[in-house]
This record gives structure tokens, sequence and C-alpha cells, in this order.
């Protein structure tokens, strides 16, 4: 079978289908990813056939719109300018999918910002769409909106909450997945569910239920399967600089921000090299998208690096709470100490600490050296079978197996 992978955003955002598709590959299946030019040489990397999307992430994030997001204090602040910089690139974005998608396939597997324009070409085509989110974002009583921040407001208000923020989504896709269904010849579209996807649709949820158990109130077709992990770069290889540093002494705690792209970097950098000094620990800082900088005694910063190599030689893992990343230190069976900056990342960081792997999360528009170097030490002082406990529950997990009997469905 032919299956074409959709995804946008920033390499979070990729590299769990990564590993997706070569699982898919290996049981015989044809398989294409569509993204971004930027990670065309990384999708490749893996065997997986290309279609490029425009829009480059990197560039939207460090832009004004981008940085007035990372400043943002207040969830709802937060989300207008999610919405204003999104709408900016929504139509092209919905160009690049259509054509992306009418190259030919089988089955379309979209991800949760792809999905309203996979869906309708989809239904154009008669092609079937299945989702693949990486995150819980269906309306639900047992917890918030994950952009609202981690306060539960009661089932009731939960599930308000939750269709409220559809309702802004919805905005957001309405004016580029109503071009594409006059342009495909489609009726108007009918709110059927949340940005007119219907609730009876088969979607995956590529995360543990260990982590986020699935909602009781959920219809029969969303399922939460397991995490699907980036498939590991090929023939890739430590450098020495890091290989010496890690046998230079004790484990050394981990600070990343992927693909945040901070308003400062320099006074982030240095507020990194103080909170180490301060906590008394070795610290390791990769640049990420930011450009993270540290030098001095057992300091030492490197680039892009595998995490399922790296975090489980490290003592503990500053991040900011993305998906993958949250999802990564779990597997590692390392503690964390989550930094979230925006959008999703607070609902991650506050189920690390939930899980007992994380100290409480700190705001990253508030961090200091001094409160993040008390978390560190908070963080090194969990139990170690608190993590190692989660840890073993992921690895029994096989969340690709779960979509490959979905795929056999469609034969």
């Amino acid at each position: 079978m032919r299956v074409l992978i959709v995804t946008a955003g920033s390499w979070g955002d990729v590299a769990p289908y990564t590993g997706l598709g070569a699982r898919l590959a290996a049981a015989g299946h044809q398989v294409s990813l569509a993204t971004h030019t930027r990670f065309a040489g990384q999708v490749a990397a893996h065997g997986l056939g290309f279609r490029p999307l425009p829009v480059d992430p990197r560039e939207e994030l460090a832009s004004a719109l981008g940085r007035s997001l990372a400043r943002a204090t207040a969830p709802p602040v937060a989300m207008a300018h999610a919405v204003r910089m999104a709408r900016t690139f929504m139509p092209r974005l919905a160009g690049g999918i259509t054509t992306a998608v009418t190259d030919g396939t089988d089955v379309v597997l979209a991800s949760t910002l792809t999905d309203p324009m996979c869906s309708a070409l989809g239904e154009a085509l008669r092609i079937p769409c299945l989702g693949v989110y990486l995150q819980p974002v269906l309306p639900t009583g047992e917890f918030p909106p994950l952009v609202t921040g981690a306060r539960s407001y009661g089932r009731p208000l939960n599930r308000l909450a939750g269709y409220a923020l559809w309702a802004g989504a919805d905005r957001l896709f309405a004016p580029a997945v109503g071009a594409l269904r006059r342009e495909l010849g489609l009726p108007a579209r009918r709110f059927t569910g949340p940005l007119g996807l219907s609730r009876d649709r088969t979607v995956l949820h590529g995360y543990s239920p260990s982590v986020v158990p699935r909602p009781a109130d959920w219809p029969g077709g969303h399922r939460v399967t397991g995490y699907w992990w980036p498939a590991p770069p090929p023939g890739w290889r430590p450098e020495p600089r890091l290989l010496d540093f890690l046998g230079a002494g004790p484990p050394p705690v981990l600070a990343g921000f992927g693909s945040f792209v901070a308003p400062d970097p320099d006074r982030l950098s240095a507020l990194l090299a103080r909170a180490f000094r301060l906590a008394g620990v070795r610290g390791l800082v990769q640049s990420g998208w930011t450009g993270l900088h540290v030098s001095g005694d057992d300091l030492l910063t490197i680039g892009d690096t595998p995490h399922e190599w790296l975090f489980p030689r490290t003592a503990a893992v500053i991040h900011h709470a993305g998906a993958g990343t949250s999802a990564a230190a779990l597997r590692a069976g390392v503690p964390a100490v989550p930094v979230p900056v925006q959008l999703d990342q607070h609902f991650w960081a506050a189920r690390l600490h939930r899980l007992g792997t994380a100290p409480r999360p700190l705001r990253h528009q508030r961090l200091t050296a001094a409160s993040l170097a008390a978390a560190i030490r908070s963080a090194l002082a969990i139990p170690p079978q608190r993590p190692r406990r989660v840890a073993a529950a992921l690895a029994a997990e096989d969340g690709a197996a779960r979509v490959l009997e979905a795929l056999s469905r469609l034969d």
C-alpha cells in the first residue's frame, strides 16, 4: 500500500513520523513523508520518499511574530500570537499539501495541523485519511485544553473550554480549508465536529496511555497507541569531544530547548551556565535553533545529538517540555526539569511532574539562575526508581503496531 504521512511544524513534529514511516516500510508499505524542505535530507536518510511542503518553520519562529509568541506569558495571549502567525502561512501550506496528496497515494496519515486540509483532499479524491496526532486535542472533561495551561477547571468547564478552543482554531483553518474545498468542487463545509472533522473517523494518538490515559468520553475511533519513536540517524556517531566529556566525570545535566527560538540567546546561555555552577553539576548544552552556547570548566556545547543515545547518559535533562522531548526523557528513565515556553508544553510539563519524574515546572519567561539551580537539585533528588518505572512501561508498548493494524483494516 502507498502511504503518505503529512506533517508540518518543527523537527519535533516530524521526527516521530520518521520512526513510524520506517516501521510501515519494513512491513512492506511504500511510504512517503510530506513535510518542509528543511527536513528533506533527514527524511530521505531513513529510506522514505519525500514530498516538499512550503514554509520554513525556523524562519517563522525567528520572525517578529514568532518571538512575540515566545515572550507571551498568558496562554490566551500566546494562542492569539500563534493564530496570527499560522494564518500568514496556512494558504501556502494548503497548496503544498494539495500537491503532495494529488501526486498519488492509497492512504493519507495526517498530523494535527495538516488534518483539516488532508481530510478535504481525501473526501474529494476518495482516499482514506486517518489522523495521526502527537497531542490529545479532542475536547474532553478529563483535562483542560492543551494550550490553556495545566490547571483543570472541572469536567464540565474542561469540556466547554475544549470546544471554545476548537472554535478559535476553526478561525485559523477556515479560510484555507474553505478555499481548498471550493477549488476541489466540494460543498461548503458542514460542522459535524471540530474543524469540520467527523467525530466518528479514526484518529490514532502517538503517545503512551501511561502518560495520558485515553479519556472515557472520547469517540470510539480515537485511540491512544503508544509512542512512535524517531528513527535513529543511519550511520550517526558521537563526536570524540562529547565522548571525552562524558568520560571525564559524573553524568552531566543536559539543557536543550530544541526548536524554541529564544528572544535573547546570550542571556539564556549565561543563565544556564550560572545555574549549573550554582547547582554544582557538570553541564551539557545543546545549541538548538536558538544557538545556545556555554564554555568553561565542566561545561560543553554540542549540536544535534539523538535523544535516544544522549539522554540515558545524563543525570537529568532540562528542556522546554515539547511532546517529543518529554517522551524521550521518560524513555531514557532520567528525571527532567521542564521549562515550558508556550502552547502544549505546559501540559506535558505538568504530566512529567504528576508522574513523579520532574519537579514543578518553571515558566521560561520568569526563569532565573537561582530557580533553575534549585530545580536541578530537586530533580537529582528524585528516587531513580520513579523514572525507571515509567521507562519500563513505555518499553512494553508498540505504538507503530497499532498503526499497522489500522492500515490492515483498510485493505
